[in-house]
């Protein structure tokens, strides 16, 4: 049975969201569009919502826009259906919903990735302790304790007995095989790495090895360790190793592929800092393409560093590539259109409205308060007064008036200084939010940004003054929700 879709809108959304759900080709009759009467729908609260969302609602999903702050679970209780918030920008609905009219299910993942502490003798076991938690939450699944050739680590054990008891995977990543006893011993999930010649590091203990081959680049040594491991029924995994760039990195590519052919089903491990670190270049574009390969070669383990500084945010890269290939990967698609986590300085569509739409837009308004907008054709600065256009935000300055006024002079060139960075990187600007650089930075909390307490911040101080004077200038509105 097809789902019955439900959108709120204002006066000058409604228009072109028709024009946009009318050619995402969904079923005739599964969505219709409720004009609540406000002018901008973004502005729209959970009383106006009430007072003017007549039931019954005939629908079995509410989208409300995105950049409406509204309590949707307190609406869904009230009206029975569930309600969500769609995309900030109506031209990113057709993205939003996707395969069968749901937005994209990056939840589901099949690569377990290893992040390394590559200083741990260094550090206490408390240090340790600590920093492993913080990868775990930015989306590792074992911690690997990386120890340093010629330095000793007494408190090795007493660290991997502290990472176990907080209930964390550990591995032990060495070239000392001693060390890689004892973290075994010590109660290791993993030790990296170990080969033919030294399995019985492991013995009476559950520790999974991973192995490599040697000499380097052997994969007949390889293959005979996986053999050995089997036999013995070690569980394992195995890594071919990647190399850098101009020092074998393909083919060191074409030993994974020829594993996964000679050997089907074993486990298989790629680290992939030998590229990301080692190559002077974003490094979102390198994991993405490091994890589609692990994804078509069903490479399920990946061992990730973090010491430079252009890597620094290399592990939430690695979560959001991982859901991005295994979602694609299932629906049989290119990875394209689900999620633009790793589109850091550009984006897709980095303008929503064009000239024409902002032009109609800015003649609609009837008062003082500012918007600004990019567009191809520059940055868009208007209110009832006027409405002007430049590239450079310097010369739109002396046509707003607000020499005398410190404040509001602030403010605005903030935006507008905003609004030429995004234009220069062809990003997406929207007035009054942060640009939004994907998992290359922290994302502000919208919310808390727009609900601080008056004072608190310029910013907020002059979005609660903006949106009372939007409000007031819907009269119809005030009186509704009083």
């Amino acid at each position: 049975m097809t789902k019955k879709l439900l959108f709120l809108t204002g006066r000058l959304a409604e228009p072109r969201l028709a024009e946009t759900v009318a050619a995402m080709g969904l079923p005739n009759g599964s969505w219709r569009i409720a004009n609540l009467g406000i002018k901008v729908a973004a502005l729209m609260t959970e009383n106006i919502v009430r007072n003017r969302l007549k039931e019954p609602l005939e629908a079995d999903r509410v989208i409300v826009p995105g950049r409406a702050r509204m309590n949707l679970s307190h609406l869904a209780e009230h009206y029975g259906v569930p309600f969500e918030r769609g995309p900030d920008e109506i031209i990113d609905l057709p993205q939003y919903f996707g395969k069968d009219g749901q937005p994209p299910d990056l939840s589901k993942q099949d690569i377990r990735i290893f992040a390394e502490i590559v200083d741990a003798p260094g550090l206490s076991a408390e240090k340790l302790l600590e920093k492993g938690r913080e990868l775990i939450a930015k989306g590792a699944d074992v911690v690997d304790i990386g120890c340093q050739p010629d330095v000793s680590f007494p408190h090795l054990e007493e660290t991997v007995a502290a990472m176990k008891r907080a209930g964390l995977k550990v591995s032990v990543d060495s070239g000392d095989v001693d060390e890689l006893r004892r973290g075994a011993r010590a109660g290791a999930d993993f030790v990296l790495s170990l080969d033919e010649s030294n399995l019985d590091a492991i013995d009476g203990t559950s520790c999974v090895p991973i192995l490599l081959p040697k000499p380097h680049g052997d994969l007949d040594s390889l293959l005979r360790a996986i053999d050995l491991c089997k036999a013995k029924g070690i569980p394992h995994i195995a890594d071919p190793v990647l190399d850098p760039l101009n020092f074998g990195f393909t083919t060191s590519l074409e030993r994974y592929a020829q594993l996964r052919r000679l050997r089907p089903d074993v486990e298989i491990l790629m680290g992939t800092g030998n590229l990301t670190e080692l190559t002077d270049a974003d490094s979102q574009g390198v994991t993405a393409i490091l994890i589609g390969i692990c994804a078509e070669l069903a490479i399920r383990n990946v061992l990730i560093v973090q010491v430079s500084p252009h890597t620094r945010r290399t592990v939430e890269e690695h979560d959001a590539a991982r859901r991005l290939m295994y979602r694609a990967r299932e629906d049989g698609n290119l990875p394209k259109g689900y999620d633009a986590g790793l589109l850091s300085l550009h984006d897709l569509r980095p303008y929503p409205d064009t000239p024409e739409q902002i032009a109609a837009d800015a003649k609609a308004i009837k008062d003082a308060n500012y918007r600004i907008e990019a567009a191809a054709d520059g940055i868009h600065i208007y209110n009832r007064d006027g409405h002007h256009v430049a590239s450079d935000p310097f010369k739109l300055f002396d046509k707003l008036g607000v020499e005398k006024d410190g404040a509001h002079a602030f403010y605005l060139g903030y935006e507008l200084a905003k609004a030429e960075i995004a234009r220069a990187l062809a990003k997406r600007y929207a007035q009054d939010s942060p640009l939004d650089w994907g998992v290359a930075a922290d994302r502000k909390s919208e919310d808390l940004t727009q609900h601080a307490p008056e004072g608190a911040t310029l910013k907020a101080a002059r979005k609660e003054k903006q949106d009372a004077a939007y409000r007031r200038n819907d009269r119809d509105d005030d009186q509704r929700e009083g």
